[in-house]
């Protein structure tokens, strides 16, 4: 299982930029950690690492290629939760997402419902929430199946932070084999569900992994903040049980490829990768 890092390494500098540090912290593996329909200012003028969905995959391949890396997932989190609507990250996007995926061969393509934002999500039934979200995802399952694509749902929202959530969005979309599971430590924890139990649950669906480790001070507010972007501390110094998941996970010849979500110099994410490492070929 290789660990690689998501692409905000220096933040307000280019795609290229983001990945050279990678290369130059000791990584050969990082995720394309945001994405967007169309163009945008920002990543155009060198100060975003976002990728459209409207590139030519092969050339963002080749972009990681020629700095010596290896892209291991494509984010596509989305706003399932949210009334459709063309300035909303959902159905659309997810399915740019899966075949740029395809196009640039990478195997996995992340995604979420996030958190009810807008007064009219936040009055859904927890039925609704399930409905809503099942149905905005089952083009892009129809989708990723027939490019050999799976479609993994990390906790970030009220449903896939936890585990019943997260099977009943399962069973409502009648269970596909393209839809799977991308477990984030500190997501998951920070949502109120232990991660360990979560990994016995989805051994088997889990293809690709988040780690992120928390302090006590984030103790109070477990069950009421849907994720948060990324550690500022090492691995397997906070209060998650990032030993716990690994010894569960290890043995799961699905999970090619891991992700650090940590924030930090290049010591604390080597440190970081070391300390998985060191457990998962134990």
């Amino acid at each position: 299982m290789n660990v690689g890092v998501f692409l905000c390494l220096e933040p307000y500098t280019s795609l290229e930029n983001n990945l050279r540090l990678a290369h130059e912290y000791g990584f050969n593996y990082a995720d394309i950690t945001d994405t967007h329909s169309g163009g945008s200012m920002f990543a155009s003028a060198g100060l975003s690492a976002s990728v459209s969905l409207d590139d030519n995959p092969f050339e963002v391949r080749r972009t990681f290629e020629r700095n010596g890396m290896k892209i291991m997932t494509l984010s596509a989190h989305a706003l399932l939760l949210e009334p459709s609507s063309p300035a909303n990250f959902a159905t659309s996007e997810i399915m740019k997402a899966i075949k740029f995926a395809a196009g640039a061969g990478i195997e996995y393509v992340i995604t979420t419902e996030t958190f009810a934002k807008s007064e009219w999500a936040k009055s859904l039934t927890y039925k609704e929430k399930v409905f809503i979200a099942a149905e905005k995802l089952y083009n892009p399952c129809k989708m990723a199946a027939d490019y050999g694509i799976k479609l993994c749902l990390e906790q970030h929202g009220p449903l896939t932070d936890t585990i019943d959530g997260i099977a009943d969005i399962m069973d409502r979309l009648g269970n596909p084999d393209s839809l799977g599971v991308n477990l984030d430590t500190g997501n998951s924890w920070l949502g109120g569900t232990n991660p360990v139990d979560l990994a016995k649950k989805y051994h088997d669906k889990i293809y690709h992994i988040h780690w992120k480790d928390l302090g006590e001070e984030w103790i109070p507010k477990r069950g009421t903040i849907f994720g948060c972007g990324f550690s500022t501390i090492e691995v397997g110094t906070g209060c998650i049980d990032i030993a716990g998941v690994i010894e569960t996970l290890k043995d799961n010849k699905n999970i090619k490829y891991s992700t650090l979500e940590v924030g930090g110099s290049a010591e604390l994410l080597r440190a970081s990768a070391k300390y998985i490492e060191d457990r998962w070929n134990a």
